[in-house]
């Protein structure tokens, strides 16, 4: 227990740079970027802009002074939890992203946990099956999941199921009808991505010498792929698991877009449109602490599933 502590401040202490590193450079980008802060807060709130009020403005937001100044300035404002404050809303972003965040962590849940449902009995029975009629079907639908875009699918999710069946709503509310279909929209290229990886793997696993000792001993098939194969693919499915989620919590823009679901994405696309750069540099660093998070998780995860690593 003292080892896996000792590593996770470790691991916490090393990630100190890296967001350093990450805020330095969105700051930077925004600073570069087009558009004069001042003036994009003067015209979000109808005010006419006048050279004199534009300068007043701009000193009392510390655009005067130098960019590194502005720099310090505002990262001591992020140790401290103030992302700043929205141009558009005059809200404060840190208050932006609470508001918005719970609604990607359902859909990125229950897009993540539809996908492993699905993925890993059928990566299995197509790796079992291999080159029979079930193992064709399924590399199908794989192929196919792979290869449709994401947004065209839910715009034919919309056609079918909401236009012309009117089982489920075309704009988002409350209730889980509404988490169907962008649920689906973004299971359906991870489920393929997954059946793949776990067939490929379940394949090359089920060509090893205990798989072949065991089926010499009369140990039955289920207990061999059940008990032995499917711990042995854990690593493989942890690393999938990992990707998915830290790429799912950091927004699925076009999906949320498209059904109009209030996560943190289509907030990043309503900022970008206006402007609003507080509210993307509070979007940069929350991906990067996503990532930072679920790969410290998923480290720790290959420390419990595979004994070789345990002790490193």
């Amino acid at each position: 227990m003292r080892n896996i502590v000792k590593y996770i401040i470790k691991r916490i202490i090393g990630t100190i740079p890296i967001l350093i590193v990450v805020s330095f450079i969105s700051f930077a980008l925004m600073n570069l970027a087009s558009g004069d802060p001042a003036e994009i807060i003067l015209t979000s709130q109808g005010t006419v802009v006048t050279p004199e009020l534009l300068e007043s403005v701009r000193g009392e937001m510390g655009l005067d002074k130098p960019f590194i100044n502005q720099y310090f300035s505002w990262l001591k404002g992020v140790i401290h939890g103030d992302l700043g404050n929205s141009y558009a809303t005059g809200i404060e972003v840190t208050e932006e992203l609470k508001e918005h965040l719970p609604y990607t962590i359902i859909l990125a849940s229950s897009s993540m946990i539809l996908t492993l449902i699905v993925s890993i009995p059928l990566g299995i029975i197509s790796a079992i099956r291999k080159d029979k009629f079930i193992d064709s079907i399924i590399r199908v639908f794989t192929f196919i999941g792979n290869s449709i875009p994401g947004f065209f699918l839910a715009l034919i999710l919309l056609l079918i199921f909401s236009l012309r069946l009117k089982w489920l709503p075309i704009l988002s509310e409350s209730g889980i009808r509404s988490l169907v279909l962008p649920t689906v929209t973004l299971s359906v290229s991870m489920i393929s991505k997954y059946i793949r990886q776990i067939r490929s793997v379940v394949i090359e696993e089920l060509e090893k010498g205990y798989v072949k000792g065991a089926r010499a001993r009369g140990v039955k098939e289920s207990i061999i792929i059940y008990g032995n194969v499917l711990n042995n693919i854990m690593i493989t499915v942890i690393t999938l698991t990992g990707l998915s989620i830290g790429s799912l919590m950091g927004g699925t823009a076009v999906v949320e877009s498209i059904f109009l679901w209030p996560g943190i994405g289509s907030v990043l696309l309503n900022a970008i449109a206006n402007r609003d750069y507080p509210i993307i540099q509070g979007y940069v660093l929350w991906i990067a602490v996503i990532f930072i998070i679920i790969n410290l998780i998923t480290d720790l995860l290959y420390r419990v599933f595979d004994p070789r690593v345990r002790d490193v």
